[in-house]
């Protein structure tokens, strides 16, 4: 979805414009460079990391730094990307991180269960059942993350500019979607607040 849309922004935008980068699985590289923090703590960074009991105590045996750390240095990068400008950047809280910057355009994703399900089954090759267990630990692990780290409910449509529902519509159509939203935010905003076009945040379901 997020390369169709990058694809999409860089066909409407003018030559000279910067193609659009997607940030992932790829944001923790980025913290971890420019944090100089080492590899090893990137399985500590996952939105659907281990238990909070575990990962509390890992911190007081030193094997990572508090998650309130990470979470704040990942904050730092995001905000840092945004002002570089065209980024696509998916999860993290990245929608609240970037609430009150006028330029970024927040998208919610959504699907049933069996969809999701079935999708993952084609993308990674798992079981159903394998399948079905990473999903909801996915589901639980972003929940929880935006709710521990931001205080809010990742579910709230108020924290988005548009909600879509990749049952009833195609990633190509959903990318069309978002790109001419995101081109007529543009045109309703001041021209000094679009000096570039910055960012979107997708929030898979």
């Amino acid at each position: 979805m997020a390369e169709r849309l990058a694809e999409y922004l860089h066909q409407r935008a003018d030559e000279e414009v910067c193609p659009w980068a997607i940030f992932d699985r790829e944001l923790v590289s980025k913290v971890l460079e420019e944090h100089h923090l080492p590899q090893s703590v990137a399985r500590f960074m996952r939105e659907d990391r281990i238990s909070e009991i575990t990962d509390t105590l890992d911190e007081l045996f030193g094997l990572h730094p508090p998650s309130w750390t990470l979470v704040r240095k990942t904050s730092e990068t995001i905000l840092r990307l945004v002002d570089l400008g065209n980024v696509i950047i998916i999860g993290r809280g990245a929608n609240i991180i970037t609430s009150k910057l006028p330029s970024v355009f927040h998208v919610r994703l959504v699907a049933s269960l069996e969809n999701r399900i079935e999708h993952m089954c084609e993308i990674t090759g798992l079981s159903r059942k394998q399948a079905q267990d990473q999903v909801l630990q996915e589901d639980i692990g972003r929940r929880r993350y935006v709710r521990k780290y931001f205080g809010k409910d990742i579910e709230d449509p108020l924290l988005y500019h548009l909600t879509i529902n990749t049952d009833l519509v195609s990633y190509d159509e959903a990318a069309r979607l978002i790109a001419d939203a995101m081109l007529h935010e543009k045109a309703r905003l001041p021209v000094q607040s679009w000096a570039h076009e910055r960012a979107t945040t997708l929030a898979p379901a």
